[in-house]
């Protein structure tokens, strides 16, 4: 059974560097074996918007579209908390394709299933 990482993103475009890290991390995790998550929760879920991510670039890592797609195109999860979009007046409609709209008890059980958690 391979390892399960989970990496919550609670920013968006405002700490470019902070959401581009986990989906860098999530790929390394891909290519290791593991499985990675990614909760996107606060701003974060900003990211799971489509087209939203395209102008997000921090110095030293790929373009985080680019990150994104790799981690989609190679089976990664991403969760978008339910009432932080809700907050937010994001619909099921605006974000991408794949992305699961969980609530608490989804955290939770991925929370205390995973080998490691990180906030970024």
């Amino acid at each position: 059974m391979p390892d399960k990482l989970i990496f919550v993103v609670t920013c968006a475009d405002e700490k470019p560097d902070m959401a581009t890290i986990p989906f860098a991390l999530g790929n390394s995790a891909l290519a290791m074996d593991a499985e990675p998550l990614i909760i996107l929760q606060s701003t974060g879920v900003f990211l799971g918007k489509k087209d939203f991510a395209r102008h997000i670039h921090a110095a030293g890592f790929p373009p985080l579209q680019q990150l994104m797609e790799i981690y989609r195109e190679e089976g990664g999860k991403i969760y978008a908390c339910e009432p932080c979009i809700r907050a937010r007046n994001i619909s099921a409609a605006d974000l991408l394709d794949g992305i699961e709209i969980v609530a608490g008890p989804t955290l939770v059980d991925g929370y205390l299933e995973a080998k490691n958690v990180v906030v970024y």
